[in-house]
């Protein structure tokens, strides 16, 4: 399932998803919101905004991939035992 704002609302996209098997929920132009797609994205977007809390990732300086990739892991680490530490 991949959800989509309005800026993706055409037929190609929408076909070009369920042809590799995908379902598409894509807002539709011209509809009222709250159709309940900014729940999920939602989720998303804090989760990106937490990453950009560390200055490392929200501007790339490594050229290797795969130090940008483990430091990507680190962030996430730390991320995750934050908010372990607020259910203990």
């Amino acid at each position: 399932m991949l959800f989509a704002d309005r800026g993706y609302d055409h037929d190609k996209y929408r076909r070009l998803l369920r042809e590799r098997g995908i379902r598409p929920v894509i807002a539709e132009r011209g509809q009222p919101h709250g159709s309940g797609l900014g729940i999920f994205r939602w989720v998303v977007e804090r989760t990106i905004s937490w990453l950009h809390g560390f200055r490392r990732l929200r501007t790339r300086w490594e050229r290797r991939d795969d130090i940008h990739e483990a430091f990507l892991g680190l962030a996430t680490c730390l991320i995750t035992h934050r908010h372990v530490q607020r259910l203990c």
